[in-house]
């Protein structure tokens, strides 16, 4: 331990303030204190007998034997009604848990996602409300209850600036639960959180205090922005409210990680996550223009299930009849949503088929063929108007108009095309301008995919209107749904992302290799925090 402790630039001579702990990265974190007989070596020889899979993902941490983190355990509680009173939250868990077992302190509550944070100072207590909430439900919902690490800033110097990992198991192939273990074992468990357990609410809870730190999101554009809908929804309850945010990209489409040079996605084979957390090091920081989209309809939907409740949504105003949503991305409007919304009805209908990237492009495929044979011509220039900075601007005939933030569309293509014109400026997404481009059909989609052609380029500005004289398809950021007819008015949000471009060229570092604390100023690992026995 002394060596260990000489290692972390600690003082050996205080050898006896310090606990050192095992810890095992399996189906669940388990830690347990060593007894000062053992020996790590040891333990690693006998695990590695009995499986080498659990020798691998064994783990051994120094720790101070009082604890720095404090007394104070948190409870997530999530799965709970939305929108209802603290009094309400209140009755509903001491039904559950008994009034004997009130916490000490109810810290926040997340009234639009039916989620709270709970507060004991003893831990017998908290473990047994732990037990309680794990084998509860209300409204035929089960509730999901997790024990959140307590992360002190104190404990952090300037130079190091944390990681928040989030994985989202689900997203494209379903490949993010290698993705966890990997993590797990090149930094603390505890910064790793699974989006399927409770999504980005915990993590950005834990990392509230921390005034500097970096993210990883691994997922498709959907986690993307899931993720950032949370943090403008209780960012500006904490210290850091806009972390820059890299990209490890596991979706089908994958566009906003490939504009950001991430790659075109994950391919389910072994990944040098090494090499992965020193690009995130030398990663550019950048500001990615955010846009609100309004809607306003002329008159309730006759399908209220009409209209979906998107992943990217973020308001309703009080006015009747009006939405808000965030674009990050892109929205198409025609037979580009069109074509998304068949794919979505498909995924809902089968989820467990959706298990794949290869499987999720040729659905979306054969979805494409169906409706080039079977849908009748319905140009959008005949129930569409389109006005882009005050000035209406006359449409040919086409089935699709993409409204563009980034250059990327439909996985890695670029409608807008590259070629330069005197009539535009150079794209890019932080120039504060959207990109409007048409297409004619599903066969000019395939050949803008294939790169075979170009969108046509209809206009570029800061403010666009559309007009909808019908009911038409329309998506933002892949998430469909069925418009009736009224008005569309995108303008620049005053929402804002920090986002991590990857070097073009590798930087050469001298030391390069990632410890359990820090990353050489970069993303760091935590030191481990208290768990309940």
């Amino acid at each position: 331990m002394k060596a260990a402790l000489t290692k972390f630039d600690l003082n050996p001579e205080d050898i006896d303030d310090y606990v050192m702990i095992t810890v095992l990265m399996d189906k669940a974190v388990i830690h347990r204190k060593l007894q000062p007989t053992e020996c790590p070596f040891s333990i690693i020889q006998t695990l590695a007998k009995e499986s080498l899979c659990r020798a691998r993902m064994t783990r051994f941490y120094i720790q101070l034997k009082n604890d720095p983190h404090g007394s104070m355990i948190s409870l997530f509680v999530g799965n709970l009604p939305t929108y209802v009173s603290q009094r309400q939250y209140k009755k509903i868990l001491l039904d559950i848990i008994g009034p004997e077992n009130l916490w000490t302190l109810l810290e926040v509550i997340y009234y639009e996602y039916g989620s709270l944070v709970i507060i004991y100072n003893s831990r017998e207590t908290a473990t047994r409300v732990f037990k309680l909430l794990q084998n509860a439900s209300y409204d035929d919902k089960s509730l999901y209850v997790m024990l959140l690490p307590n992360i002190q800033p104190h404990m952090l110097s300037d130079k190091e600036t944390p990681l928040l990992v989030f994985v989202n198991t689900r997203s494209g192939g379903c490949q993010g639960g290698q993705l966890i273990t990997g993590f797990r074992k090149v930094l603390n468990p505890h910064q790793v959180f699974d989006l399927s357990n409770g999504g980005p609410l915990p993590g950005l809870y834990v990392f509230r205090n921390i005034k500097n730190y970096k993210m990883l999101v691994c997922g498709g554009d959907g986690t993307i922005g899931w993720v950032l809908q949370c943090l403008d929804n209780v960012g500006q309850d904490a210290v850091c409210d806009a972390p820059p945010i890299a990209i490890f990209p596991l979706g089908t489409g994958n566009d906003l990680a490939r504009v950001l040079r991430w790659g075109p996605g994950f391919t389910g084979g072994t990944e040098d996550l090494t090499a992965l957390l020193n690009d995130i090091i030398v990663a550019e920081d950048i500001q990615l223009d955010r846009w609100t989209v309004i809607f306003y309809c002329d008159k309730e939907p006759d399908d209220p299930a009409a209209i979906l409740d998107s992943d990217c949504q973020i308001a309703d105003t009080n006015e009747e009849n009006t939405q808000m949503y965030v674009m990050n991305n892109y929205m198409g409007v025609g037979i580009d949503a069109e074509l998304s919304l068949s794919f979505h009805n498909a995924r809902q209908k089968n989820p467990d088929k959706f298990n794949s990237r290869i499987h999720n492009k040729g659905v979306y495929f054969k979805v494409s063929l169906k409706k080039m044979t079977n849908r009748e011509n319905r140009l959008l220039n005949n129930i569409v108007i389109l006005e882009v900075d005050g000035r209406v601007v006359d449409l040919p005939p086409l089935e699709g108009l993409i409204v563009l933030n980034i250059l990327s569309w439909g996985s890695g293509s670029h409608p807008w095309g590259i070629e330069k014109d005197p009539v535009f400026s150079t794209p890019n997404h932080w120039d504060g301008l959207l990109e409007v481009v048409g297409v004619t059909g599903v066969v000019h989609m395939g050949k803008i995919t294939g790169g075979l052609s170009n969108a046509k380029r209809l206009a570029q500005g800061a403010h666009i209107k559309l007009t909808l004289l019908d009911t038409v398809p329309i998506h933002i950021d892949g998430e469909p749904w069925n418009q009736p007819k009224g008005s569309c008015t995108i303008i620049k949000s005053a929402l804002k992302a920090t986002m991590m471009k990857k070097a073009k060229n590798k930087v050469k570092r001298r030391d390069t290799e990632p410890n359990l604390l820090s990353l050489d100023d970069g993303a760091a690992a935590l030191p481990p925090p208290h768990t309940v026995d």
